[in-house]
């Protein structure tokens, strides 16, 4: 990972950049699917109003970004984007860390994701963070894919 490198929150002037990340991150993903994924059509404009956007950022380049949703229940992470040239690297596992900071500071005692059946290698990844399957169900001529993460309750004191 790179030390110059730094997170910061999004702001609606991020929007494009944001688009521009996800589109490229998941691009890989369209010929198996046979269309793009849900994330590269996303209205950013609106998701910025709604959700939280972590990004990480070197010299002004958008390197990687988590967007998460506070329920009631959980924190659902809704998208998880790192650039081709910067994967590998070690920056979603720490995105995912992020998240679970993100949860912590909210009282929240669990993490939930939504993939796509097809993606084994996204799949196999949040299993060794210690995700579970706990459901799949038919979805847009495929299969979702929920999983979970339990975490530790708070720590009084």
């Amino acid at each position: 990972m790179d030390a110059s490198a730094t997170f910061r929150l999004a702001t609606a002037a991020d929007a494009a950049a944001i688009r521009d990340l996800t589109r490229v991150a998941y691009a890989r993903w369209a010929p198996l699917l046979g269309r793009e994924p849900r994330p590269m059509v996303a209205d950013y404009d609106a998701a910025l109003r709604r959700h939280r956007f972590d990004l990480v950022e070197r010299d002004g380049e958008l390197l990687a970004l988590i967007e998460t949703v506070a329920q009631p229940d959980c924190l659902l992470i809704e998208n998880v984007a790192v650039a081709p040239a910067h994967q590998r690297r070690g920056w979603g596992r720490r995105l995912m860390a992020r998240a679970e900071d993100i949860a912590a500071n909210l009282s929240l005692t669990e993490m939930r994701l939504y993939t796509n059946a097809l993606f084994a290698e996204n799949i196999a990844f949040y299993r060794r963070l210690g995700y579970r399957i706990d459901r799949e169900y038919p979805f847009m001529g495929g299969a979702a894919v929920e999983m979970t993460k339990p975490l530790p309750p708070a720590e009084d004191g």
